[in-house]
């Protein structure tokens, strides 16, 4: 497979505080990357340097081949990069068809034109996309009376929208029931995987890391200290002790 996105003795401080240090990283077309660390490790840092939201102290980001550091984050979109929140970044008030209308008109440069967001090619694509996501039967909800579950699905179908060669997610899970969590992770990684889109996603539960990555990193103190395959990771002694603070 071949790399879409390199990072090169990638290095960023807050103070005097080394967030991350000399990262060398290669996810290739396809992956599916779970990351995993305690607070602080330097895991939300590394998505918000890879999506141009932060700028390193040194070192770069390649996407595809291409140097991507000193992007802005609306360029980095545009070139196939999209993400998701731990706190779904969603307009409340509108509905769920609205807010994925919105995300169509944003891929074709159209945001401004909120009078013809309602176009039949987008909204046959936004069904599609609500279907996909399991969500067509709250197309006319307002997102603020939606459950959690359908608000972290609504958010990545978002970036979904965008059609992105690479989604980054930030805790798809966090706010979601323990009973809900992994239909939320089936129907995501199911469409996902049915899309090709390579993707990394950073997660604080040890069970959604180990059923649905491919491949997982463990980042403690700014560093990557493993990286394989989840099962054999998350029973080494080493992470344990970094992310549960314990053997």
């Amino acid at each position: 497979m071949s790399v879409l996105l390199e990072t090169v003795g990638l290095t960023r401080f807050f103070g005097a505080v080394c967030a991350l240090e000399e990262l060398n990283l290669c996810i290739h077309e396809g992956d599916m990357v779970g990351i995993i660390g305690s607070n602080g490790s330097g895991k939300t840092t590394f998505l918000n340097l890879v999506t141009g939201y932060l700028k390193p102290a040194r070192g770069c980001i390649l996407l595809a081949g291409r140097d991507i550091t000193l992007l802005s984050p609306r360029q980095i979109t545009r070139l196939g990069v999209a993400r998701s929140f731990q706190i779904p970044q969603l307009y409340l008030n509108l509905t769920v068809m609205e807010n994925l209308l919105l995300a169509l008109a944003a891929r074709s440069g159209r945001v401004g034109l909120w009078a013809r967001l309602h176009r039949q090619n987008w909204m046959r694509e936004g069904q599609e996309i609500l279907k996909q996501f399991n969500l067509d039967r709250y197309g006319e909800q307002r997102v603020a009376e939606l459950p959690e579950g359908a608000r972290k699905l609504l958010d990545i179908a978002l970036a979904v929208a965008l059609q992105p060669r690479l989604l980054l997610m930030d805790e798809p899970t966090a706010g979601v029931s323990t009973q809900d969590k992994f239909a939320v992770m089936d129907t995501l990684v199911s469409t996902l995987r049915g899309s090709s889109i390579t993707t990394v996603f950073v997660e604080h539960d040890m069970d959604v890391v180990r059923r649905y990555s491919r491949r997982a990193l463990v980042f403690d103190q700014g560093r990557v200290i493993a990286d394989g395959e989840p099962s054999a990771v998350l029973t080494d002694a080493g992470v344990k002790r970094a992310v549960l603070g314990h053997a």
